[in-house]
């Protein structure tokens, strides 16, 4: 269910959570006042799709609490899994509203997560009123790109076991989150693949303890 965050039983919670997330800690109480006057708070359930690939309605997605993943589906039907967005990282469509396109991908709920979101146009207008934001926002997106360029390189040049050990290195705190399917579909392998390296890396582990 959706609530203004304004009239949300438990707004001046989530306030609070809004004014620690790392992309807009920096704004003052007026700023932040102002941009909670536009947000939508809502609670999305492990497979919920907050944004559907090829939808025009495009938003910005603030995640409050549980963790998001960004998909993209071939016209073939095959969905991969691009990254994921964790507590006090987001979600955008910016690039797709700058080229006045549709989104080029879904935006799905990996766990059970709490999300303030605005449309895309309020947040480009919210951040054109606030030049110190949108340059922390910029910099960000381009660094977001960045780390997308490195795993598709990676997915080329790395082997099963190599990918699987880097992902596990790279967000060691989202191995335990994640469920299988996920992370797999992340890695281009096949669930019963990664379920056999993980389990070779498990009995690995245990081998160095003893």
């Amino acid at each position: 269910m959706k609530h203004l965050m304004t009239t949300h039983p438990q707004r001046h919670f989530l306030r609070l959570q809004v004014k620690r997330h790392p992309l807009l800690s920096e704004l003052d109480d007026a700023a932040l006042e102002e941009l909670a006057e536009m947000l939508v708070v809502q609670e999305g359930q492990r497979g919920e799709c907050l944004l559907e690939q090829g939808e025009h309605e495009l938003r910005q997605f603030f995640v409050l609490e549980g963790l998001l993943k960004r998909i993209v589906t071939s016209p073939q039907g095959r969905e991969m899994t691009l990254r994921f967005a964790g507590e006090g990282d987001f979600e955008t469509c910016y690039d797709a509203w700058r080229r006045h396109d549709a989104a080029p991908y879904s935006v799905v709920c990996a766990a059970r997560s709490c999300i303030a979101s605005l449309t895309m146009s309020e947040w480009c207008s919210f951040l054109a009123r606030h030049p110190a934001a949108r340059q922390a926002f910029h910099d960000r997106v381009v660094a977001l790109g960045e780390t997308l360029v490195e795993h598709a390189v990676g997915l080329l040049l790395l082997d099963a076991p190599a990918r699987v050990d880097a992902f596990s290195r790279q967000h060691p705190q989202l191995m335990e989150r994640l469920v299988q399917r996920d992370l797999a579909s992340h890695l281009n392998l096949s669930a019963e693949t990664l379920c056999r390296l993980s389990r070779r890396a498990e009995c690995r582990a245990t081998k160095v303890a003893a």
